[in-house]
């Protein structure tokens, strides 16, 4: 059995989605073990109307949230019976594999690197969310959880994604660019020239060079390498866009009888093409580099993107990614700058 923690009292859903949602994981994949913590009471409440397999789905009682707007660093230290605290807790100390949540994310990011721990070798942890594209998707990493990054954590950066986007989501020799204001190597703020030739030597990815914003959504690269301030600004902006053209989309297409009419004959294809560029289709955002593996899921998440987060985990697991991880930093070294 593979064991996952979710945290039932993250996300602005909660508890009634991450329980809908572990209930789901689990009776789609039977090789999965889920542990609901938090509020002992409110998760057996959404669970009395669910039908869920008792013999694989434990609670684990918390009785402290740790909310969005608190200082993270300050509430792992002081919120110990929190759901964060004591699910990041489980993985450090072998009780179980993988936790995911979709509550804070600073204390997510804090509590993964201070309590579960780095990797050996491992400089810094990437988050590294999938984005959609017209091909199918990349991961965009850092995107949130190192934002004064040096050369020598971007290059483990696009080691960890080759790895990930390889045995995870089965895309051979990955294609690894570093995000750029230009195509040329010579372009780029200080950052970028410095970490250019060192991921172009690196004998261990498939480094194509440089890439633009508007060539990220093409599916021009697999791994999409940067440091998080960008990484979190592109992919706001990714979400943000997305948001708007659906509006406006929708919008037009309900302005006139005519536009209404030619909806209904366009609406299967639509569906299908939407469908690509829904973020929830892709689950959460890993904690690359850690002792265990932490998933990050958005807010605002619906039963089935963290449903596909478990089950992410789940895949994670049994690619033994985190032992290919250290191998690969570990079997080099760690660059020096």
């Amino acid at each position: 059995m593979i064991r996952i923690v979710v945290d039932a009292m993250g996300g602005d859903l909660a508890p009634a989605v991450p329980v809908r949602a572990t209930v789901r994981a689990v009776n789609e994949d039977p090789e999965i073990k889920a542990f609901l913590i938090g509020k002992q009471e409110l998760i057996e409440k959404e669970l009395v109307v669910t039908g869920h397999d008792s013999s694989r789905i434990e609670i684990v009682g918390a009785e402290e949230v740790i909310e969005t707007g608190e200082p993270p660093v300050m509430a792992i230290r002081k919120k110990k019976d929190s759901s964060i605290v004591k699910g990041l807790y489980m993985v450090k100390h072998g009780e179980a594999d993988a936790f995911v949540s979709a509550g804070s994310s600073g204390a997510i990011l804090v509590g993964g690197q201070v309590i579960v721990g780095r990797l050996k070798g491992v400089e810094r942890p990437p988050l590294a969310p999938l984005i959609p594209t017209v091909s199918g998707v990349s991961c965009l990493i850092d995107c949130g959880a190192n934002v004064d990054a040096r050369p020598s954590h971007l290059v483990q950066f696009a080691k960890m994604g080759s790895i990930y986007m390889e045995h995870v989501m089965g895309i051979p020799s990955p294609r690894v660019a570093i995000v750029n204001i230009g195509a040329e190597e010579e372009k780029g703020n200080m950052l970028v020239k410095e970490t250019f030739p060192l991921l172009k030597s690196c004998p261990d990815i498939n480094f194509i060079g440089s890439i633009e914003a508007r060539d990220i959504p093409f599916g021009k690269a697999d791994v999409v390498v940067c440091e998080a301030f960008v990484g979190n600004v592109i992919l706001k902006f990714y979400e943000g866009t997305g948001m708007a053209l659906l509006s406006e989309i929708k919008k037009g297409l309900m302005s006139s009888l005519r536009s209404k009419l030619g909806a209904l004959l366009i609406k299967p294809a639509l569906k299908d093409t939407l469908k690509k560029f829904d973020a929830s289709e892709y689950g959460g955002a890993p904690l690359l580099g850690l002792n265990g593996l932490v998933v990050k899921a958005h807010g605002s998440a619906k039963e089935k993107e963290i449903s596909i987060a478990i089950k992410q985990c789940a895949l994670f697991n049994r690619q033994n990614i985190n032992e290919k991880i250290d191998e690969q930093i570990n079997g080099y070294g760690s660059i020096e700058i």
